[in-house]
This record gives structure tokens, sequence and C-alpha cells, in this order.
């Protein structure tokens, strides 16, 4: 059921937004190691939050453009897919 993955041709894209992302991460330790306000520090770790989110978004989308609607273009059994692509947007809502 896995083959090359959805966002194999923006795959230097999202490891771009993911340095990012470790960027803003370690700003957010020198906050802390600074004493920085908190709510100021709360701010940052809602854009990180947003950030990462974005990216899971763009690799679910590339998820169901990709493998789901590949496979069922195919004519492969795509039930298993749907489920998996439903449960991964569970774990994105709970994050």
């Amino acid at each position: 059921m896995h083959g090359t993955p959805g966002y194999a041709d923006d795959k230097q894209q999202v490891l771009a937004r993911l340095r990012r992302i470790e960027g803003q991460v370690r700003g957010l330790q020198r906050m802390i190691d600074d004493d920085t306000y908190c709510i100021d520090v709360l701010t940052q770790v809602a854009a990180v939050t947003k950030a990462l989110q974005g990216v899971g978004l763009h690799l679910l989308d590339e998820h169901l453009q990709h493998c789901v609607a590949g496979a069922a273009s195919n004519g492969e059994q795509t039930e298993a897919l749907v489920h998996e692509a439903t449960k991964a947007v569970e774990r994105l809502l709970r994050s």
C-alpha cells in the first residue's frame, strides 16, 4: 500500500518549511532562556503550532491527491487509504 510518498515532488519545499519551524523552536528556547514575558512566548508557541499544522495539512493534501486518488484511478481498493487519511485528520485536529 505504501510507495512513493505524495510529497516526493516538493520534498525540498517541505524540508525548508520544517527547517524554518526548527528555527522558530530554537527561538522559543532563547525566549525562555532570556526570561521573555509569558504571553509573548505563548504567541510564538501558537505560531509554531500553526506552522506545523500547515505542514501536516499540506502532507495530507498530497496524500489524498497522490495516493488515494491514484489508487482510485487504478481501480485499487481505496477504503483502507481513506480510513487511514481520516485517522490522520483526527490526529491533526487533536494536536
